[in-house]
């Protein structure tokens, strides 16, 4: 049932000088431990958002919050692996190694023979948007998506990284992570979770969990699509297609497709 409050379908640094080597620069470190350099290189790589195709090195400055001559001399060694490519007017654009690695991070959940024909039959099936949805430390990030045939839809960006407690995809994650409370105690007994509005205001979404092997927690499937289109009890209709599509994967990304049972109770979902 629909919670008025939440329209969910459940109650409710500082870098430290290290010592030098053959005269060069020295190393250094952040309090966590990390290499102050590789996370500068990183922040390069993150400044780049959805749709810019090349950045100028005074756009990639402000946006790292570093002096230009650091960030020249830190995208020029990215060029060096193929990371940035820097065009003749002396902007700076990815690399193909980026790309590259973007494959092989896809490659590791069978993107292109499992998860994309499972979520195109899901999404020709119930008429909207279906995402695959896999946890990242404290966020959750869309790993692959299949757009709806509905000229009015929800768009999401591969790879940005969302709140896991806002919206069905980033709950049922913490629910079959373990998180305590009533309403992860919930999702869990039922196998799914919907929400409205929750991370975005008019989207609606039911999502439920993907397993590989040794019932090892893999990400959520979803779908979406305006709230307009997906009232409550259209989720809640929707739902058991969902979870067939969640245990089709589940077994096939475990490498055994062919065990997938017919039927599988909703509490057999608790790992």
């Amino acid at each position: 049932m629909e919670n008025p409050r939440n329209r969910s379908s459940s109650p409710r640094q500082q870098p430290a000088a290290g010592g030098t080597h053959s005269g060069r620069e020295p190393a250094q470190s952040g309090a966590d431990g990390g290499v102050a350099a590789v996370t500068r290189a990183l922040q390069i790589l993150d400044a780049f958002v959805l749709g810019e195709s090349h950045l100028p090195l005074a756009e990639l400055s402000r946006r790292c919050g570093l002096h230009k001559t650091t960030v020249l001399r830190l995208a020029r060694t990215l060029a060096q692996s193929g990371y940035l490519v820097q065009r003749e007017d002396g902007e700076w654009r990815l690399g193909p190694a980026t790309g590259w690695l973007g494959a092989r991070y896809q490659a590791g959940f069978d993107v292109q023979n499992v998860l994309e024909p499972a979520l195109r039959a899901l999404s020709q099936s119930s008429g909207e948007s279906a995402a695959f949805y896999v946890r990242e430390g404290n966020v959750r990030t869309c790993l692959v998506r299949v757009e709806g045939p509905q000229a009015l839809r929800h768009h999401a960006r591969m790879g940005e990284g969302l709140p896991l407690e806002h919206g069905s995809p980033g709950r049922v994650i913490l629910a079959f992570s373990g998180e305590p409370g009533r309403l992860y105690e919930q999702i869990r007994k039922q196998g799914y979770q919907w929400s409205i509005g929750e991370r975005e205001p008019g989207v609606a979404t039911v999502s439920a969990p993907v397993f590989g092997m040794n019932r090892r927690l893999l990400g959520s499937v979803c779908i979406s699509g305006p709230e307009s289109r997906l009232p409550p009890a259209t989720l809640e209709a929707l739902a058991p297609q969902v979870m067939n599509t969640a245990r089709q994967l589940s077994y096939a990304l475990a490498g055994n497709a062919s065990a997938a049972p017919a039927e599988l109770p909703p509490s057999r979902w608790h790992p």
